[in-house]
């Protein structure tokens, strides 16, 4: 899996060469049609991020080798949604739960200049969306996690 911050910095850097909004709302569509599809299975109710007008899904998952790292994936029936969902991918997925609940979304969403072209509904749907994140977060850091086969208790020696 690539490193979040290095791809979050490629969407930044492609989103300062496009030149004009137009532009950057098409990249912004490509990158919703990179996201892999979510199985429909995941489509259900407890994965649905309420507060959308679109529909979006959004689940997490541990990371194999790491289980501090939750990765996240999404999906949204909307494609201008959908490229939101990518750019919070690349902001959130990678981390451990707790940097998760400290990156601001603003800051970036700013620094794209995505605000200044997002209606009041979208907004409302990013933030949605940033909570549900944040929300998974908070369950990954109260769930107990797996024990690692190397956790079972090893004979003393005398």
């Amino acid at each position: 899996m690539p490193d979040s911050r290095s791809h979050i910095a490629e969407i930044a850097e492609a989103f300062e060469f496009l030149g004009d909004w137009e532009q950057r709302y098409q990249f912004l569509i490509e990158l919703g049609e990179r996201l892999p599809v979510l199985d429909e299975h995941h489509k259900n109710e407890a994965n649905r991020v309420h507060g959308c007008m679109s529909k979006v899904w959004l689940i997490a998952e541990r990371d194999e080798t790491n289980p501090s790292i939750l990765h996240l994936i999404g999906d949204s029936d909307n494609g201008t949604v959908k490229g939101l969902v990518a750019i919070l991918l690349a902001m959130y997925s990678g981390h451990s739960a707790q940097q998760v609940l400290t990156i601001d979304a603003d800051e970036m969403f700013d620094e794209l200049g995505l605000y200044d072209h997002l209606s009041p509904t979208r907004h409302v749907g990013v933030y949605a969306m940033v909570e549900k994140i944040k929300s998974l977060a908070r369950e990954f850091l109260s769930a107990p996690r797996e024990p690692t086969p190397f956790a079972a208790v090893t004979p003393q020696t005398s």
